[in-house]
């Protein structure tokens, strides 16, 4: 008996019509926008609890680190948590804003146990500001001070935690008034750095060719200083005490502006009239996180030291020998005048201290042979502070 076929444009029977089957795999392939803020919602709800048990836990530790006397910020063991995370992180989130969540996670879990309070140079919005900021995030009070003189002493009277001074810059080279408080008070102690890379913005409410002058900080106005000569001729550059009232005095004067950072833009509501304006592509301030005690060793360190010298000819290279001796390495030495009133008729040869910056900490066996052998050689040595490296972070 002779089977019949089905019709040509018919399915067998049993079999599924491809056309809805194409269709449900599709959008599977493809789901809606709906489907997917579901899930966000989803993960959201889980990020939460999360968030919230890592709190918990958190503020277990503070309890363990009160009850141990122990301190409640260490720079190394925040700096290895966020390592971590961006070292976990196979993308598609940018690393710098992976970083600042886990900072302020860092921040916020912290202000459970204690909140810190840093003085810093300021107002709001400098750059100091914003180093303090990327260090210990948000959720610490942030004391803005007039000097970098007044950082230091809100430190050594304990009206705070920490300070937060301006170290070094790649284009300026040391920064004299940091230097300066080191030698008044070398019991403060650096406990960390911050590395900042440093994007100035010229910034207004006049149009350009009518600006007449420009504000900044000296050493903000020495970084731009090619740039604003060749752009802005005809403006005088005045000097004021930090960038974030340089944007201050901008947005109270007509045909005047700023050279500070694009978050001074942002708060004092001017507009950017350029951006990356530093002569220099790679503008870094180092800037150091001081205190009244030493930080523990992490395996990856730096020292830094203040030496005084006897004025004799090759006193520094005699003094400096033994960290090549011992495999030592020097990244950082800077010559600084000795405060104070001159001898008279030795007055065209002061005497020198030298800042010095080594790899490794002063617990480490060779930088202790090293510097025992420095000692024997110089007048003094102060140890003001072994402290973690830290990589650069954007403004």
């Amino acid at each position: 008996m002779t089977r019949k076929s089905s019709p040509r444009n018919q399915p067998a029977r049993g079999s599924k019509d491809r056309g809805p089957a194409t269709k449900s795999s599709d959008s599977k392939r493809h789901p809606s926008l709906g489907s997917l803020r579901g899930e966000i919602d989803r993960v959201d709800q889980n990020l939460v609890t999360l968030l919230n048990r890592r709190a918990e836990i958190a503020s277990q530790i503070g309890q363990i680190k009160h009850d141990q006397g122990l301190e409640i910020w260490s720079a190394a063991r925040e700096d290895e948590v966020v390592s971590q995370a961006l070292a976990a992180s196979p993308g598609p989130l940018p690393p710098e804003t992976l970083r600042i969540i886990f900072r302020e996670l860092i921040s916020g879990s912290r202000s459970l146990e204690r909140t810190l309070h840093v003085a810093c140079l300021g107002p709001k919005y400098s750059y100091s500001h914003l180093a303090s900021v990327a260090k210990f995030g948000e959720a610490v009070v942030h004391i803005p001070v007039g000097s970098i003189a007044a950082v230091f002493e809100d430190v050594n009277r304990r009206h705070v935690e920490f300070g937060l001074v301006p170290l070094e810059n790649s284009t300026d080279g040391r920064v004299a008034d940091t230097l300066d408080m080191f030698v008044k008070l070398p019991n403060i102690k650096i406990r960390a750095e911050v590395r900042l890379r440093i994007h100035h913005c010229l910034m207004g409410r006049s149009e350009w060719s009518q600006i007449r002058r420009v504000y900044s900080k000296s050493q903000a106005l020495s970084q731009c200083r090619n740039w604003l000569g060749k752009n802005l001729p005809q403006a005088t550059k005045v000097e004021v005490v930090s960038t974030a009232a340089a944007a201050e005095l901008a947005q109270r004067e007509d045909f005047a502006a700023a050279v500070a950072s694009r978050a001074a833009a942002s708060a004092y509501h001017l507009d950017l009239l350029a951006e990356n304006i530093e002569d220099q592509p790679h503008n870094v301030t180092r800037f150091a996180v001081i205190g009244d005690r030493a930080e523990e060793r992490t395996g990856r360190d730096k020292t830094a030291l203040m030496v005084r010298l006897a004025n004799q000819a090759g006193s520094l290279s005699r003094t400096i020998a033994p960290f090549e001796k011992f495999g030592v390495n020097m990244t950082w030495i800077e010559s600084f005048p000795i405060p104070g009133p001159i001898v008279k008729g030795d007055d065209s040869n002061p005497s020198y201290l030298f800042f010095i910056d080594i790899e490794g900490h002063q617990n480490d066996t060779k930088v202790q042979q090293a510097l025992e052998a420095v000692r024997k050689r110089c007048e003094r040595i102060d140890i003001i502070g072994s402290y973690p490296r830290s990589a650069c972070v954007e403004t």
